[in-house]
């Protein structure tokens, strides 16, 4: 059983720092020690005043590190304290698209199974084999289902989002073609 004196207790909150310069207050007029620091403003965090306990106080009491900074602004800073400070982006945009392939995978969950489609494409009318497997889907479908599909390779296959893949374009070329051939047997008939 341990006593509560030998838990080492942790110093209080307003201990003096222990790398404090060893100079007096740099509040003009005060003779104490600054043995507390504060930082000098909000461009320069790490330069510190050395204050003494009377005066840090009264200093953190006013400090505003948001002062003069509009909303827009105060948002802004707010949104990169969340990547600490690192510029983020969707993944799949500015060049930064997802390659399953890159993936160690023993599990295959990232891998389209060809062989499950061929077989699910084996029911549909024979002119939608292929446009159907290459866009991943079984039949039979609804014209929601493929859209939702077609949305999804379109934009991952998109050549603005894959700007370094000269394949992009190709690949989207198909996936409209493919698209266009089912969605034309999807549609309904026009009235007459």
């Amino acid at each position: 059983m341990h006593s509560r004196a030998s838990h080492s207790r942790r110093p209080r909150a307003f201990a003096p720092d222990p790398d404090a310069p060893g100079q007096t207050c740099d509040m003009p007029g005060c003779a104490a020690a600054g043995e507390y620091r504060a930082p000098k403003s909000r461009g320069h965090l790490r330069d510190y005043w050395w204050f003494c306990l009377e005066h840090v106080r009264g200093y953190n009491a006013a400090w505003d590190y948001y002062k003069g900074m509009s909303p827009g602004q105060i948002e802004a800073e707010l949104r990169a304290d969340t990547a600490w400070g690192r510029p983020t982006w969707p993944l799949g945009r500015l060049g930064a698209s997802f390659d399953a392939s890159l993936l160690h995978d023993p599990l295959r969950l990232f891998e389209f199974d060809q062989a499950r489609a061929r077989r699910e494409a084996e029911g549909a009318p024979s002119e939608l084999r292929e446009p159907l497997r290459t866009l991943g889907l079984s039949w039979p479908l609804t014209l929601e289902i493929l859209k939702t599909r077609y949305k999804e390779l379109a934009k991952q296959h998109h050549p603005d989002a894959n700007p370094d893949d000269a394949g992009a374009e190709e690949r989207l070329k198909h996936i409209n073609l493919a698209y266009a051939a089912v969605r034309s047997h999807l549609a309904p008939a026009p009235a007459t």
